[in-house]
């Protein structure tokens, strides 16, 4: 099955079942506020043939297609690696800019919000791998910009927090170490900024079975926060209860709540599959969520260094692209976004819910 076959069937089921799943609440006196959707703000990263972030782009440069039909872009910001976003004005569309300077009492962080989350996994062919990515994970630390925020997550047997959104080298070192071992978590940084812990379900990520729920939990964390987030999925599969007969009823219930609140949270998964194989039965899971976030899925067990370089590269540089949503019946959504007149690849959310 083609990745385009796989993503097709994936807003298909995400349509079908989205109706059906109800997200429970984060407590039992949440209330959810239903609103149509008028402006869908997605995150595209935009790559040359040399993996190098294409720069200073305009919505002319985009054609976009939700679910099949052409739309106008309204706007296309880009948004180097070490600028932030700015606030909207109330009641304005929600557009984003990319200024010189910014100032303290601004919500938003100084430049990229990444997460790195380790699905660790203690069995031969994966522990290998996670060994390795930890290497290239050290390195690269060594490349990030004093502007960058990040946040270090694992889940074993249940979700855990290994640091809060830091700018320092030494602690997110110290977590990616933690991170492919199975030990209690610390205690939360008090100095993150922002802090990821302060929304975190910690009851529910003691008791978080899967990763579809890990995920969920990390969205819904992290939604609060403004701007998008990039998220370094080290992980071997999704539907891992399911196995080879596939996801079970949880994991699809799951897998559509963290869905809803990956897209809701501005959640870009980029896929570093440690499995030591060529392929393996769990590879389309994690193929198919990188694609509908707006990722990339990239094999480590050859070349594990190129593919953490390709990541670096990728994320080095976004677009905020805004358009206003057609009417229609509510629900799941596909998104198709492409370059005109320009070689290179687009990886942005291919879904939106309203």
């Amino acid at each position: 099955m083609s990745l385009r076959s796989a993503r097709s069937i994936a807003v298909a089921f995400l349509a079908a079942a989205g109706a059906a799943v109800q997200e429970a609440p984060e407590r039992p006196d949440a209330y959810h506020e239903e609103a149509r959707v008028d402006r869908v703000v997605v995150d595209a990263y935009v790559t040359g043939p040399d993996g190098q972030p294409i720069p200073n782009l305009t919505a002319s440069d985009f054609r976009l297609r939700v679910d099949g039909a052409a739309l106008p872009i309204e706007s296309a910001d880009w948004i180097p690696a070490e600028v932030p976003e700015v606030l909207p004005v109330p009641g304005a569309p929600e557009t984003a800019e990319a200024p010189s300077t910014v100032t303290a009492a601004s919500p938003y962080p100084p430049g990229r919000l990444l997460i790195l989350f380790f699905q660790t996994s203690f069995e031969p062919s994966r522990l290998i791998g996670f060994v390795r990515m930890a290497i290239q994970a050290h390195r690269f630390v060594k490349t990030l910009l004093p502007t960058d925020r990040v946040a270090v997550l694992s889940f074993d047997s249940h979700l855990k927090l290994r640091q809060d959104f830091t700018n320092n080298p030494a602690k997110i070192d110290a977590a990616i170490d933690q991170a492919i071992r199975t030990g209690a978590p610390p205690d939360p940084d008090p100095e993150a900024s922002p802090s990821l812990a302060e929304h975190l379900d910690f009851y529910g990520a003691k008791r978080t079975v899967t990763p579809e729920r890990s995920l969920l939990l990390i969205a819904r964390a992290v939604q609060s926060i403004p701007g998008a987030k990039s998220m370094l999925f080290f992980g071997w599969g999704l539907g891992t209860i399911g196995g080879a007969t596939g996801p079970n009823g949880m994991e699809q219930k799951e897998y559509v709540a963290a869905m809803r609140r990956l897209a809701a949270a501005r959640i870009n998964i980029f896929t570093l599959d440690v499995s030591d194989a060529d392929y393996h039965s769990l590879e389309t899971s994690l193929r198919v969520v990188s694609d509908l976030t707006g990722g990339l899925y990239e094999k480590t067990h050859i070349f594990p260094r190129l593919a953490m370089e390709r990541v670096r590269r990728a994320i080095s540089g976004r677009y905020v692209l805004v358009f206003k949503a057609p009417d229609g019946p509510r629900g799941f959504h596909s998104i198709r976004v492409d370059l005109v007149g320009r070689k290179g690849q687009i990886t942005a959310r291919t879904y939106y819910e309203d």
